[in-house]
């Protein structure tokens, strides 16, 4: 705890920087999304629907 509360006060802004996916340009640059923006993306793909019997 006493590491974090370092950072913070010897950091410019005292922030951390974002965890998310959609935040790090190297995935970005990899195409890697993260979950749910995959899922979206597989849903609108999906043109036609399971048809019951």
């Amino acid at each position: 705890m006493a590491f974090l509360c370092i950072k913070l006060i010897f950091r410019k802004n005292g922030r951390f920087s974002s965890q998310h996916v959609h935040d790090n340009a190297a995935l970005r640059r990899q195409g890697i999304h993260c979950v749910m923006d995959q899922d979206r993306e597989a849903r609108r793909k999906r043109k036609t629907a399971i048809k019951e019997k």
